[in-house]
């Protein structure tokens, strides 16, 4: 079994107010000094990172995300627990983080890469491959206060990258710059990750963590609520938005082992979701671009003013394929007595490409779940889709082309 690169072990941080400046000191000096005001920003958080695994934590604003990440990057120091590392750790924190606005970029490369521990011949190596990866011309010996926030991101994210680490630590930075820039970082850190780095991802897009991630955290005030498969942990999340109390989050055991995720008040039901095929039959089996209807039944329980169906078709990474609602398609359900019973069938092509996808469907009362969430189910039904006799293509989707070929005479 391998040594994890790294481990964290009942980590906890404390933010506190005291009466008055000197009842700090005291308490610093041992002396009993209580605070007037105690807040845990980070309290018994217990994780580990094995080697060439990719960790991604997500929660709400005042989570705890980003203090974490100061813990474990000793920026902040914890109240206790303790943080054991193993090989050498770059992060990219909060933008910007650690630059002196009146330096150069130059400058602030050389200091930053002297603090990761870079000998001062290796800066100097470094620094044309460090500006070239910025692509921030110019500006790499202008002052940093000069900088657009993108052009901050470039930088930092060249010097923490510029030698491959052990550990990766990127915090929410790279949401930051244009999309050429993002896609740019994104090839190095899938380059570092297949030769074994570790990385440990703070970010609120979720594709990001689905795609590069073996795992993720939820982290709910200060805490770790969810440990598990990125899919498991983001459909939990979405639930935990529309539910802040946590009271009626269900976890429904699903196909091929995969847990569904079940929320809501219960005003409105799903009693039978169905893929058919164009003679109306139930199939799990569909080919590229066959004609489907998605069949669903729904049951009021309790008299509704409004009723929204939504659904959104997923792969197998919990990615988004298609979703709209009945809100966007006008045809919203008003005034609904207890006891109804309303079937919907949503006809279309499932232009997809071979895979397997799933379904998650909403009742609300508008477009949103977050609002009046009568139903959130995550993994409501999975199909499959495999490819009968078309052109041989690759992709998630299925867009065939028409490809005109011409060869100049003479």
């Amino acid at each position: 079994m391998s040594t994890p690169v790294m481990a964290v072990d009942g980590l906890g941080k404390a933010f506190v107010r005291y009466q008055r400046e000197r009842h700090r000191f005291m308490n610093w000096l041992g002396f009993d000094r209580r605070p007037v005001q105690e807040f845990w920003a980070v309290r018994e958080v217990s994780f580990s990172l094995d080697p060439g695994e990719t960790v991604g934590i997500v929660g709400q604003n005042g989570a705890g995300k980003s203090t974490l990440l100061k813990l474990i990057t000793g920026t902040l120091r914890p109240t206790c627990g303790g943080i054991y590392l193993n090989g050498r750790i770059s992060a990219i924190l909060e933008l910007g983080m650690g630059f002196h606005p009146e330096m150069t970029g130059r400058q602030n490369v050389i200091h930053a890469a002297g603090l990761m521990g870079f000998q001062l011949q290796e800066i100097r190596n470094m620094l044309p491959e460090m500006k070239d990866f910025a692509e921030i011309g110019d500006f790499f010996d202008q002052p940093v206060r000069t900088y657009s926030s993108g052009m901050q991101m470039r930088l930092a994210f060249a010097v923490a990258t510029a030698r491959r680490p052990e550990l990766l630590i990127v915090d929410e930075a790279l949401s930051v710059g244009d999309a050429y820039f993002q896609h740019k970082s994104f090839d190095r850190i899938r380059s570092f990750r297949s030769q074994g780095t570790s990385l440990l991802i703070v970010s609120h897009d979720k594709s990001s963590v689905q795609i590069l991630c073996d795992r993720a955290l939820l982290m709910h005030k200060g805490r770790i609520i969810k440990d598990d498969r990125p899919e498991t942990v983001m459909d939990f999340y979405n639930a935990l938005l529309a539910d802040e109390e946590n009271r009626n989050i269900e976890l429904v055991p699903g196909e091929n082992g995969r847990t569904g995720i079940c929320s809501g008040t219960g005003e409105a039901r799903v009693e039978d979701i169905r893929l058919c095929n164009a003679r109306g039959e139930p199939v799990q089996i569909i080919g590229v671009n066959e004609e489907v209807s998605l069949v669903i039944r729904v049951r009021i329980n309790s008299f509704l003013p409004r009723l929204v169906l939504g659904y959104m078709i997923k792969n197998h990474l919990g990615q988004p394929m298609f979703g709209t609602n009945t809100q966007y398609t006008g045809q919203v359900m008003e005034d609904l007595p207890s006891g109804t019973e309303i079937s919907y069938s949503i006809d279309f092509n499932a232009a997809l490409g071979p895979g397997s996808y799933s379904v998650a469907v909403n009742l609300s009362d508008s477009e949103s779940h977050l609002a009046n969430n009568y139903e959130w189910r995550d993994l409501a039904l999975i199909f499959n889709v495999v490819n009968q006799g078309l052109d041989e293509f690759l992709g998630l989707i299925w867009l065939p082309p028409r490809i005109s070929i011409s060869r100049p005479e003479g």
